[in-house]
């Protein structure tokens, strides 16, 4: 993994700036000393270097857009000729310290330390040669090596730090971004899971996910380079055991699993070493063809619910290391509130089809299928009239043709409303109104409408769910609730919309004044408007009089 362009170029520029910094303390450090010809030969190459420097902090601003530098190859150089020109080794000492931790950012601490100990080694032997050592001594030859090599290997271990750090943000960002509501459930986690194999060269990436309320485990699995739409796996959860290992608080890494096999693994929850490490049962091993793995879990509602998993490390990939693992489990971490989110929206989006489901399922059974069966029981009973009584047959069928007409009209406006709505706020207002119209010859209750503003200036989303809610309630008053009498209002003012459905009818099973919240909690209420009053960050309050009527009040805040 590589850092982020953007950081990249952040780091060249701080590379740019101390480049000219250490030049100058170098130049200080120079007059410091008598002043003699290889003094000034010394200076003269720096000051030519401080200019050429500059030059390339102008080019780099210049060309900023195509991440131009000046190589590290040019600083090693400008090291080697100072060395050479230098009559003492104490402004050596902050090229030497600078080349230390552009390497570090460069290349990263494997690069930068053997490029530390082999510089060290040079500005040694020149203090020995310039005469700066009396004493040539074993142990002064030693220190002196090993005080040099350690200063560069700490500049160089900065420079390494830094460079890793902006390198898990970008990788941390990129994840996130996958992570996206609006692409759904199976896209996300498609993304994911292709950044994991890539990020761990590994041939496949699985996550698995415990589902309490199914009473189900949802394995998605993707293979390294296919692209193809993720389709969960549905298991039992007595193969809970088999896949999320019976313990879910351990972070865990087998490299081999033949025989007694090879692998390390901690609790989660205090990084302690497992003693017995948990094993993928055999036949587990052959179905998925594992040869080595990593796994973490990652959790909901600050519990474990399910598992990463990353399987076998390509051809020519190195054994997983402690360090791997422990960057899995961070990421794993991170990447656990947004994993929330997303299934949290899988599962409301559920009950909602559930719900809608169950609503035309009633709607249906209690509407049209009734009438056919009255129109069956009817056409049963004119069969056997027409011979003796026609007349009272052609009546009764006429009757009959009214019944299937009045029935095919009451479809095709269920068939209407199933239709998704494109509302504006301008046209709420009229919507209202027109369904308010329709209700009203189709039926014997009085509606009154009262809108405070012929113009509502409300976010498109909320006019729509809005007048699904406003439809659905008049709906559910006229088939269950017994009323005469409705009134609607809506209100807006600057901070929130508000409308209040009041009807006369036998109110809800319950009595009381309750919010969404607490109904969910008692598994009461409408269960379509209490979701669709979520979605816009609404809050619904529901109050009940068995007998006497029902409130629905949903407000929904502006700001």
């Amino acid at each position: 993994m590589t850092p982020h362009p953007s950081d990249q170029r952040y780091f060249e520029r701080q590379i740019v700036y101390a480049r000219l910094i250490i030049i100058v303390l170098a130049i200080l450090a120079l007059f410091e000393l008598a002043p003699s010809r290889a003094v000034q030969r010394s200076v003269s190459f720096l000051l030519a270097y401080l200019l050429l420097s500059v030059l390339v902090l102008r080019l780099q601003s210049a060309l900023r857009n195509r991440g131009w530098h000046l190589p590290l190859a040019c600083d090693i150089l400008a090291l080697g000729c100072l060395l050479y020109l230098s009559p003492s080794s104490v402004p050596l000492w902050f090229p030497y310290l600078f080349i230390c931790y552009a390497a570090g950012i460069r290349w990263g601490l494997g690069g930068a330390l053997p490029l530390a100990g082999l510089l060290s080694l040079g500005l040694v032997l020149s203090t020995v040669t310039i005469g700066d050592v009396h004493f040539m001594r074993v142990l002064a030859w030693l220190a002196v090596t090993g005080g040099t090599f350690a200063g560069g290997a700490g500049l160089a271990f900065l420079g390494d730090l830094s460079r890793r750090y902006a390198t898990e943000n970008a990788f941390f960002s990129r994840i996130s971004s996958t992570m996206n509501v609006e692409q759904g459930l199976a896209e996300s986690l498609r993304l994911l899971l292709e950044e994991l194999a890539m990020a761990f060269s590994v041939e496949e990436a699985m996550l698995l996910y415990r589902d309490v309320d199914l009473e189900r485990i949802f394995l998605w699995r993707l293979r390294a380079g296919e692209s193809e739409r993720l389709v969960p796996d549905t298991l039992p959860l007595s193969r809970t055991d088999g896949f999320l290992l019976d313990d879910l608080e351990a972070t865990l890494c087998w490299n081999s699993l033949i025989g007694a096999g090879s692998g390390f693994g901690w609790d989660r929850r205090d990084g302690r070493p497992l003693k017995n490490l948990p094993r993928i049962p055999g036949p587990t091993q052959t179905e998925m063809k594992i040869r080595s793995l990593m796994t973490v879990a990652f959790d909901q509602a600050g519990a474990p619910v399910g598992r990463f998993f990353l399987l076998n490390g390509r051809n020519g990939h190195k054994p997983f290391q402690k360090a791997d693992l422990a960057w899995l489990e961070r990421i794993a971490l991170h990447i656990s509130p947004s994993l929330e989110n997303i299934f949290l929206l899988r599962h409301l989006r559920a009950r909602a089809i559930e719900s809608e489901r169950s609503r035309i399922s009633r709607d249906l059974h209690d509407g049209i299928l009734q009438t056919l069966l009255s129109v069956e029981i009817q056409l049963d009973v004119l069969r056997r009239r027409v011979p003796t009584t026609p007349d009272q047959a052609v009546s009764g069928l006429a009757n009959l043709q009214q019944t299937v007409r009045n029935e095919g009209a009451e479809l095709r406006h269920m068939v209407t409303d199933l239709r998704p709505l494109r509302v504006q706020s301008a046209d709420l207002v009229d919507l209202m109104r027109g369904f308010a119209e329709r209700f009203r010859n189709e039926s014997s209750l009085a509606l009154d409408l009262l809108i405070d503003s012929a113009e509502l200036q409300s976010p498109d989303r909320i006019c729509r769910e809005i007048f699904q809610i406003y439809r659905e309630a008049l709906n559910n008053i006229k088939k269950h609730a017994k009323a005469s009498h409705v009134v609607v209002k809506l209100t807006q003012d600057e901070s929130r919309l508000t409308l209040v459905v009041d009807d006369n009818g036998e109110g809800f099973s319950f009595a009381g004044k309750f919010t969404g919240d607490e109904l969910d909690r008692l598994r009461l209420g409408p269960i379509s408007i209490k979701e669709r009053t979520r979605t816009v960050g609404g809050v619904l309050t529901i109050e009940s009089n068995p007998g006497h009527g029902a409130r629905l009040t949903i407000e929904i805040p502006l700001a």
